[in-house]
């Protein structure tokens, strides 16, 4: 199960060490493309810029939406499947590929990061700044600490369980959480250990930590919230994705809880499904602040009926943006328009 769930994800597991590597990486200047609208093929993470330009991560390339037209950054300099995006505190631009490291664009030109000059794989699946402004990336080979001139690695020589990292976040005392395709790992500085409850463990795709200091994790059987203490699963559904928005609400792709019924044991045929876009099996679940606490805090879903939903995000306009199977939508409280090339702008 386990090998057809990364085979879903272009994850390909490799083993790495525990290296201190100098980087030279290549660099191009290059000219983009403009379009009046967005990606047409799954959009995996979206994330707004301090300028306020939109940018999108995408298999069909990195697209920026400056308000009334996108452009794709990344059509004349590679045509791989990108699949994380990273504005870093110097404003510089970090685009995780499937296959051919990491881009780094600083607004003229890009610098390309592969494990030639010491990333621990080539599949980049998250990017993540620290708050010493360390860049973390997780990639199907460990994770990788990028201080400015080199990387540092991390794998199952140091204590990781699983090479295949998916989610990477710093919480507020200076732990690190690794979601990997097979358990969560937290590092201390030290060292790292596996995160479980009562024997149970893992298998996330996503994890935040709120305004509130609750770690929640997005995991294949469901959505679960740690107080510090104690755990509470607040749906048992896949959950590919977290995102808080402002006020608190708390946001994810994820199976729609009329679906409950499904045993985590037939993940493969679900999200095969999700792919091929049969409908109401992907929503965008909303869990309302207020009732967080909750053991089932209330939530609505909006079902966008377009199969997989992958990233969220919250626009400086109060409005929700999400990836889908066949680009980009935004969700404005009542109607979700799509910018994709096939249906256009709505």
């Amino acid at each position: 199960m386990k090998n057809k769930r990364n085979a879903l994800l272009c994850m390909v597991i490799l083993l790495a060490g525990f290296i201190y590597f100098p980087v030279q990486a290549q660099q191009k200047q290059t000219k983009s493309g403009d379009s009046s609208a967005g990606p047409n093929r799954i959009a995996r993470n979206i994330i707004q810029d301090k300028k306020g330009n939109i940018w999108i991560a995408a298999f069909d390339g990195v697209f920026r939406y400056d308000g009334k037209s996108f452009t794709n950054i990344t059509s004349t300099v590679s045509s791989v499947t990108f699949f994380s995006v990273l504005e870093d505190r110097k404003g510089n631009l970090w685009f995780g590929s499937i296959g051919s490291g990491v881009f780094l664009y600083d607004g003229r030109t890009f610098k390309n990061f592969t494990t030639r000059e010491g990333l621990s794989g080539n599949g980049v699946t998250c990017i993540y700044e620290d708050k010493t402004g360390n860049v973390w990336f997780g990639t199907d080979g460990g994770a990788s600490c990028y201080n400015g001139k080199f990387f540092r690695n991390y794998t199952m020589k140091e204590g990781l369980t699983n090479n295949s990292i998916l989610a990477i976040i710093e919480d507020k005392v200076g732990k690190f959480w690794f979601g990997t395709s097979g358990d969560v790992c937290i590092y201390d500085g030290k060292r790292i250990r596996v995160f479980t409850h009562k024997g149970k463990h893992f298998n996330v795709r996503s994890i935040i930590e709120d305004k509130q200091s609750n770690i929640w994790l997005g995991c294949v059987d469901g959505l679960w919230r740690y107080n510090g203490s104690t755990f509470t699963n607040v749906t048992r559904n896949f959950v590919g994705y977290i995102y808080e928005d402002k006020k608190g609400n708390i946001w994810t792709s994820s199976e729609s809880v009329n679906n409950r019924d499904w045993a985590s044991s037939s993940y493969d045929k679900k999200v095969l499904s999700g792919l091929t876009g049969e409908k109401d099996l992907w929503v965008l679940s909303r869990y309302d602040k207020k009732s967080l606490s909750n053991k089932r805090p209330a939530v609505t879903e909006i079902k966008p009926e377009k199969g997989m939903i992958c990233g969220v995000l919250e626009a400086n306009d109060g409005s929700i943006w999400f990836g889908a199977s066949d680009g980009v939508y935004r969700y404005d409280g009542n109607t979700i328009n799509s910018f994709n090339h096939k249906e256009g702008q709505k």
